[in-house]
């Protein structure tokens, strides 16, 4: 019974990023990203995130902000066969859905130039973002009820049990905040070069419960106190609380973490060479816990998490075709497999997440441009790494908007972006290992079909001064 409850306690583990980038990482800090993602040779203000070093080849020395807004909407869908399901509505296929909303997630980005050297930051939601709340809650809550019957007519010798219900939610948020302060320093003509530091500060929730849970016995609905009560004593009676006894858990994690960055960049006439590498960043969380009746001592008040932040490798290259027309190309690969995470998951991440991305940027006048890009993502997670609470795709996005420039000193940008994730398959022998509690219980398999859907709204204000 030891190793279900740690299954269980699993489940309750959150990562959740509706944006752009690694597993726990957001890549887009600027509403330029959305309408062309591919901004590692940037060398404009959003360039404090994406190319910090190509600072230095802003068009003129002065005060450079960007004040970004960006909203999120993102579905995550687990559609499970799993034959006890059928006890709950009569189908072994049930759909769990939990949707993600983040209507303002607001960045700043800020450089000052004078001559060689250029002082930037960059604040904002680097990772995670918004809340998720799957109503229903999840497959491994509702697995474990949904074999109860099973497990009670294998070990009553009897078939009376028959069916559940049973009220399941889980609602949660994971954001990490970034603080970005850097300088850039132009070597020589076409060269410069830039050192900084991120401080990351996670700050995670998680609300859920499984109750009121009522068995069928007989052509009616047994509360599961009833049941419980009439198996006090017996061994068979912790092994119930685990399947049927309600669960209730209300915490918060939070901790902190600070990442060196440093950065290149080669500029010469209409071609721009950028490159970025942020250090990884260890943190540990912390819990408070308001209720936690799980029985599980790793939500309890004080307990402590590795959350690793993975370090980051961004490159990228933009030419100038034409004055008017802008091509680029970036990529970025993810640490992630050596950055520390809960119950060791990063072992099961093979050489990290890669990212390729692309764009192009017409200037169609002095008043106005547009752009648009691509994206796409290519995780190296394995089929153990997948869980109803914590999956990655391979996906691919795309990106279109355009700016205005309202005055020489302001422009509006304003972006949409859509990302497509490919739906990925676990087939697993022992849905939940259901059968390491008791012999009573014959292995049952199941098979879960993770899939997910975004799409980003963007508007920013440029200023100089």
């Amino acid at each position: 019974m030891k190793k279900k409850l740690q299954i269980i306690g699993i489940a309750w583990m959150w990562s959740l990023s509706i944006y752009a980038g690694g597993l726990v990482t957001n890549t887009n800090q600027n509403v330029a990203f959305l309408r062309n993602p591919a901004r590692e040779a940037s060398m404009e203000i959003d360039a404090a995130y994406t190319n910090p070093a190509g600072l230095a080849f802003l068009n003129k020395d002065g005060l450079f902000f960007s004040l970004n807004n960006q909203s999120a909407f993102q579905k995550r869908t687990i559609t499970v066969d799993f034959a006890p399901f059928a006890g709950f509505g009569g189908d072994a296929e049930k759909k769990f859905e939990g949707k993600a909303t983040a209507w303002a997630v607001p960045n700043l980005q800020a450089a000052y130039k004078i001559g060689k050297w250029v002082f930037s930051a960059n604040l904002g939601v680097v990772g995670g973002g918004g809340t998720v709340d799957f109503k229903s809650g999840l497959p491994s809550f509702e697995s474990l009820v949904a074999i109860a019957p099973v497990f009670l007519n294998g070990a009553l010798s009897t078939t009376n049990y028959g069916g559940y219900t049973l009220e399941s939610q889980l609602k949660g948020s994971s954001i990490t905040y970034g603080a970005q302060l850097g300088a850039t320093y132009r070597i020589v003509e076409h060269f410069s070069a830039y050192a900084g530091l991120r401080y990351n500060y996670v700050d995670n929730s998680y609300k859920g419960h499984v109750r009121n849970v009522e068995l069928g016995m007989n052509g009616g609905l047994i509360p599961a106190a009833a049941i419980l009560s009439s198996f006090n004593g017996t061994p068979a009676a912790a092994l119930l609380t685990a399947l049927i006894g309600d669960k209730e858990l209300n915490f918060k994690e939070s901790g902190s973490g600070v990442a060196p960055i440093i950065g290149l960049d080669y500029h010469w006439n209409g071609l721009n060479i950028g490159a970025k590498y942020e250090f990884k960043s260890s943190v540990t969380l912390k819990n408070k816990t308001v209720v936690n009746t799980t029985g599980l001592k790793h939500y309890d008040d004080g307990e402590t998490t590795p959350y690793g932040i993975p370090a980051l490798l961004a490159a990228g290259v933009q030419y100038d075709i034409i004055p008017q027309l802008t091509v680029s190309a970036s990529y970025h690969h993810f640490f992630d497999s050596d950055a520390k995470m809960a119950n060791n998951k990063q072992k099961f991440i093979h050489g990290g997440i890669n990212e390729y991305l692309a764009g192009v940027e017409y200037r169609i006048n002095d008043l106005f441009l547009v752009s648009c890009g691509t994206q796409f993502t290519r995780t190296g997670i394995t089929d153990d790494y997948q869980t109803d609470m914590n999956f990655s795709l391979n996906s691919y996005s795309l990106g279109i908007g355009g700016a205005i420039n309202v005055t020489k000193n302001i422009r509006i940008n304003l972006a949409y972006f859509f990302t497509n994730y490919d739906d990925w398959t676990k087939k697993i022998a022992d849905y939940g290992n259901i059968n390491s509690l008791s012999t009573v219980i014959p292995a049952t398999p199941g098979t879960d079909i993770f899939g997910r859907t975004n799409q980003s709204f963007g508007i920013g204000l440029d200023f100089r001064f």
